[in-house]
């Protein structure tokens, strides 16, 4: 909003054509969400702890009954915190940002529905299986159908550390897309089980995928990196540097030991919009990479369900999502949580290299 109002004000007010850099903007778009979400944390805890949306926790799981009761639906925090911000540094009237609003939104109604059931209406499961994944089908395939329609975008896929491998995959680029969206969605609230967990190596991958968003956004720099351009989309850097204050701001309250939990409104809209963000900068199969905190996170779900199911009751680890396993093994939380941030910016570096390794 600030760019639309003031950047056409630059040719008699010089100091104004600063606004026109979305560096310049994302910085403080980050710098706001910072500030916001640091500043409506306590009023939010407050709230959503006079509404007793405390968290449940599993008996079958590590012991954690000294976090029963937490308030969860903290992700409140952040969407207000990314929305805002975004809204008040973005370009208004670029479609891509607004594509990006919807996916964030869409997935965290979903997950606000669920939580809103399971800690409010006091019913354990929340949404039906069926129900949740039925939401982020129908966000997911709205939003990549109303992204291929864009003459700016095209259904070829980048293979990482190939520079010539560049497939196009037509229609079934659609189903990919989705996969991609609902996939990273399920796969950040599965790791979201520690105080922090989630969140720090969230952080990471938004900061990486602002790189990549604005590197394809400028058809230059993009054709020199190799890296398939897409006009128009460096715009929602804006909105990536709003994720990450907004998770900063956030982790000021969630770190060890929390004081929130993001919930299922704040799992499923990052873990949404982190996918959407692979699918914006023409990243898809990076995000393996980028993300594999996470992907280590299902994979180990999707290992223990199989394995058990067709070994009689046998399991591989001590107990699924891997967070879990590493705490029966008795290590303690707050050191599972830094290694897996640690982990997460290792695997951000090696994602960027891809950039001179083609």
């Amino acid at each position: 909003m600030i760019y639309n109002l003031l950047y056409p004000l630059s040719d008699s007010i010089s100091a104004f054509n600063v606004f026109r850099y979305i560096t310049f903007r994302s910085i403080y778009a980050l710098l706001t969400a910072l500030i916001i979400s640091i500043l409506l944390g306590p009023s939010v805890i407050r709230w959503l702890k006079r509404i007793k949306c405390g968290q449940y926790i599993r008996e079958d799981g590590p012991a954690h009954q000294c976090k029963e009761g937490t308030p969860t639906m903290g992700g409140l925090i952040i969407g207000l915190a990314v929305i805002s911000s975004s809204l008040l540094w973005g370009d208004l009237t670029n479609a891509y940002l607004w594509l990006t609003l919807f996916v964030y939104a869409g997935f965290g109604a979903v997950g606000f529905a669920d939580d809103y059931i399971k800690v409010v209406k006091h019913r354990n499961l929340g949404l039906s299986a069926r129900a949740k994944f039925g939401g982020q089908m129908l966000v997911a395939m709205l939003a990549v159908a109303t992204l291929l329609s864009t003459p700016d975008y095209n259904t070829v896929l980048t293979v990482p550390f190939f520079k010539n491998l560049h497939p196009d995959l037509g229609w079934f680029y659609l189903p990919l897309a989705v996969f991609v969206l609902v996939g990273t969605s399920n796969a950040v609230n599965l790791t979201d089980g520690l105080d922090g967990l989630a969140i720090g190596p969230f952080i990471v991958n938004a900061a990486c995928f602002a790189l990549f968003i604005y590197v394809a956004g400028h058809s230059d720099m993009a054709d020199y990196l190799h890296v398939a351009a897409v006009t128009g989309v460096g715009e929602v850097t804006v909105f990536c540097g709003a994720l990450v204050g907004a998770g900063l701001g956030f982790l000021w309250y969630n770190a060890y030991p929390a004081q929130v939990f993001m919930g299922d409104v704040g799992s499923l809209s990052l873990g949404g919009v982190l996918g959407f963000l692979a699918v914006l900068a023409k990243q898809e199969l990076l995000l393996v990479i980028v993300g594999g905190v996470f992907v280590f996170e299902t994979v180990s779900v999707i290992l223990q369900v199989g394995y058990f199911r067709f070994s009689g009751g046998k399991r591989i680890f001590r107990m699924a999502p891997l967070h879990h396993h590493f705490e029966l093994k008795g290590i303690p939380e707050s050191k599972i949580i830094i290694r897996f941030w640690i982990l997460s910016i290792l695997l951000a570096l090696v994602a960027l290299s891809t950039l001179k390794l083609r």
